[in-house]
């Protein structure tokens, strides 16, 4: 059964660090672009950031350029997301997807994590 599990998420005071972690069993995912969404109470889904299946393009929602780095290791088939300078709107369910090359919509997406980032 092809999944993606994500982990890393928690409490943590604004200014802090988190970084989650997206496994994917089940399939590969080398051929899939990769890419972190989150969702806050009352709101829409979100794009975060995205990262090309050879891993050499990245792509940031301004909210989150410069703070948060995301990256993939395809030998552990793995995804990360590295939050730095977390602020109380950082807030949400964070949820890894994973879109196969060629793909306009996503194949694959996690049941999500809880960040919590306090004032």
């Amino acid at each position: 059964q092809a999944q993606l599990v994500e982990s890393g998420g928690g409490l943590v005071q604004a200014g802090g660090s988190l970084r989650l972690s997206c496994a994917a069993s089940g399939f590969t995912i080398t051929s899939y672009h990769m890419s972190w969404y989150r969702q806050a109470p009352g709101n829409e889904r979100e794009f975060v950031a995205t990262i090309s299946w050879k891993g050499n393009d990245t792509a940031y929602a301004d909210s989150v350029k410069g703070r948060f780095t995301i990256s993939r290791d395809n030998a552990k088939n793995t995804m990360s997301l590295q939050m730095n300078s977390l602020k109380p709107e950082d807030t949400g369910i964070y949820y890894c997807a994973g879109r196969r090359r060629f793909m306009t919509s996503y194949q694959y997406w996690g049941q999500g994590t809880q960040v919590t980032v306090s004032s």
